[in-house]
């Protein structure tokens, strides 16, 4: 899977950090839900820390689709929850 983190660039990601980073997905809605600023900080900083530990940087030069975009670090609680979905950043 390939994930892009806006601003950044391309990871892939293997099947095998599927699960870790779905937990971390779950928190950052939970934050949103629950409308906690400091929580969903915390939660985006751990999921995009998360994908950049268990990815595998895409060269810039090879041009590829992103499966999931996410946003970047300066992205506030307003502007995530308009791209949440019922799954969180990650379905699945």
């Amino acid at each position: 899977m390939i994930m892009r983190i806006l601003g950044e660039g391309q990871y892939e990601i293997t099947d095998d950090h599927l699960d870790r980073l779905n937990e971390l997905d779950a928190a950052l809605q939970s934050a949103a839900d629950a409308d906690d600023e400091t929580a969903f900080t915390t939660a985006l900083s751990a999921l995009l820390d998360a994908v950049r530990s268990y990815g595998t940087p895409v060269p810039d030069a090879t041009i590829t689709p992103s499966d999931l975009v996410l946003p970047d670090e300066d992205t506030s609680l307003t502007e995530v929850r308009e791209l949440l979905s019922d799954e969180g950043l990650i379905p699945g």
